[in-house]
């Protein structure tokens, strides 16, 4: 009986519960009344009526929606090619702002290195003791020599960096087709996740000439500069070499019709092919690369790449790609750079003479990513996806493919209590509106600016500690809060290996691989 009483005092110590909720997971939506009992981090239990103790810190979601911290898995911080962004301290602040909990940044290579080694070590004393969220990294691969190959790769993988990117243009970091083919066999052996960006850089490269040579540099160029074809070309080229060699692939950012539907025809055809788009692809047309009456170059602070498309048709294709699973995840791309800043986006400005192929490319959005999205979320009638969608989308499916599986993404017993509360909506007279003031990057403007959303996290709370009250004084949490994610092997979420390629003969692979 003493034996007992010991066990049953040691279950009742919960640190923290969450009660008058309604709990939104990847499958469905539990009913109101479920409460979240957090012990040491973890969800340690769900159910109705948990006992307390004197040390219990009761939380009362007051009837809001209670979904996972959100997992963007791209994100830029601290990168070199971006000095006047955004450093950890500053995006991870953002982050959690905004209600995600756990990011995954990018260690770059220079096309000039022969070792990846220095560049992780440098991008982990950029974060560590410097974030307010949960952090990993990709790789981004520029120079992948069969050194590095063979004998960094598995190193790094046993540190947990299980991902690369992968660059189909810009010329710090393309790689050829001989080179992506080269990396495609080592994800085969290795089996490291393999994001893309994906675009024809010789496309990119002819028209920006001419259109140099004819005057046009101004921001709005810069989506003249590179048509969706030249997303579409490299969307069918990734997917081939991914065929051939059996790998499964992300496609980042997506922004075109027919890139997206050569993903999902691959998809029917049970290939591994994963996608991404971004929110400036839901909501943000090239028009507003134009400048105005009273800044000609203000288009600059929405130059991204892939460019803003021309037509709402384009934007409501990326949507229906949202709700009908084309897409496995929704990241930021959060890749800022400072307007005012001469270092900034004005590098693209040399006195009166605009050249849209000097700004740096990118825009802020971790922290308006899950806002933006949860607006459309839901059983309304202008709803365009369900709320398990919602959180397949921002949490579950980026955990799963990023090896983070059964850690975050998802409330869940046995998971870190990374947990985002919203408000409840009878509560909220207005809307929010999106305004850089109250905004928590390091840059000084918002694609978004005067956008409005119909919620925003009320609290969210990493490993069970609450780091963001909106109510009362906004960041609570500490910059040392974040800790390094040591990832395993991520998992295919759509698709499978292992099928034959078109027009080759049954087994013919295995001669070769």
């Amino acid at each position: 009986m003493g034996e007992y009483r010991r066990e049953s005092e040691e279950f009742m110590g919960f640190d923290l519960i969450v009660t008058n909720g309604i709990i939104v997971t990847a499958s469905e939506v539990l009913s109101p009344g479920i409460e979240i009992g957090v012990k040491n981090g973890k969800i340690s239990c769900l159910g109705m009526f948990l006992p307390r103790s004197d040390s219990t810190l009761v939380v009362d979601a007051r009837g809001g929606y209670i979904t996972p911290g959100g997992v963007d898995g791209h994100v830029h911080f601290a990168q070199d090619n971006s000095p006047t962004g955004d450093n950890f301290t500053t995006g991870s602040r953002s982050s959690i702002a905004g209600g995600t909990t756990t990011v995954i940044a990018f260690a770059s290579q220079n096309k000039t290195e022969t070792t990846v080694i220095r560049c992780v070590e440098e991008y982990h004393t950029r974060a560590k003791d410097q974030s307010y969220c949960d952090y990993g990294f990709h790789l981004i691969l520029s120079n992948p020599t069969p050194e590095i190959m063979a004998m960094e790769m598995p190193l790094l993988i046993e540190q947990g960096i299980t991902s690369v990117k992968l660059y189909m243009t810009y010329e710090p970091l393309k790689l050829g087709d001989a080179q992506l083919l080269d990396v495609l066999m080592s994800a085969r052996t290795l089996g490291f996740t393999t994001m893309v960006h994906a675009e024809n850089s010789d496309i990119i490269s002819l028209i920006s000439t001419r259109l140099e040579a004819s005057g046009h540099t101004e921001p709005y160029f810069h989506a003249i500069s590179r048509p969706q074809i030249a997303e579409n070309e490299a969307t069918y080229r990734i997917i081939s070499l991914a065929e051939l060699t059996d790998v499964p692939i992300l496609i980042v950012h997506m922004s075109s019709e027919i890139a997206m539907k050569h993903v999902r025809k691959a998809q029917t055809r049970m290939l591994p092919i994963h996608a991404e788009t971004c929110p400036q692809y839901l909501f943000l047309l090239s028009e507003r690369l134009k400048g105005t009456h009273e800044d000609a170059f203000e288009g600059a602070k929405c130059v991204c790449s892939p460019p803003l498309r021309h037509d709402p048709k384009d934007l409501e294709a990326m949507w229906t790609g949202i709700a009908n699973g084309t897409f496995t995840v929704f990241s930021s791309d959060h890749a800022p750079s400072t307007y005012g800043h001469s270092g900034g986006k004005k590098l693209g400005l040399k006195g009166d003479v605009m050249r849209y192929r000097d700004i740096p490319n990118g825009v802020p959005g971790v922290e308006t990513r899950l806002p933006l999205l949860f607006s459309y979320a839901g059983r309304e009638k202008d709803s365009r996806l369900s709320l398990q969608r919602f959180v397949q989308l921002t949490s579950s499916d980026p955990a799963k493919l990023y090896g983070l599986e059964g850690m975050k993404g998802s409330i869940a017993v046995g998971h870190d209590a990374d947990i985002v509360i919203w408000y409840n909506e009878k509560e909220l007279k207005d809307r929010v509106t999106i305004r850089q003031s109250e905004l928590h990057h390091g840059v000084d403007y918002t694609p978004f600016e005067g956008m409005e959303v119909k919620n925003w996290p009320r609290l969210t709370f990493l490993r069970g500690k609450k780091v963001w009250d909106r109510d009362n004084g906004g960041i609570v949490g500490d910059v040392r809060d974040g800790k390094f994610l040591k990832r395993g092997k991520g998992k295919i979420v759509v698709g499978r290996t292992g099928g034959e390629v078109n027009g080759m003969l049954g087994g013919e692979r295995n001669y070769w691989c």
